[in-house]
């Protein structure tokens, strides 16, 4: 894979992310709900961000040799 097209797809999906989150604070602060993380949303947040993470660093070690 061309890594310049790699590069490019990850740094748009970056922004998507942080595009959503900050959305998600801005409609509860609107709301005026304090933000806050439980257990339960350590629970949810962990399965979805870890594979994510695994994915980036084995491309980044296979991508090494």
């Amino acid at each position: 894979m061309n890594e310049s097209a790699f590069v490019i797809f990850i740094i748009f999906a970056a922004i998507w992310v942080l595009m959503a989150t900050a959305g998600v604070i801005a409609i509860l602060k609107m709301d005026g709900q304090r933000i806050q993380f439980g257990k339960t949303g350590f629970i949810i947040i962990v399965p979805i961000i870890a594979p994510m993470i695994i994915t980036l660093i084995y491309a980044t070690i296979k991508s090494r040799f």
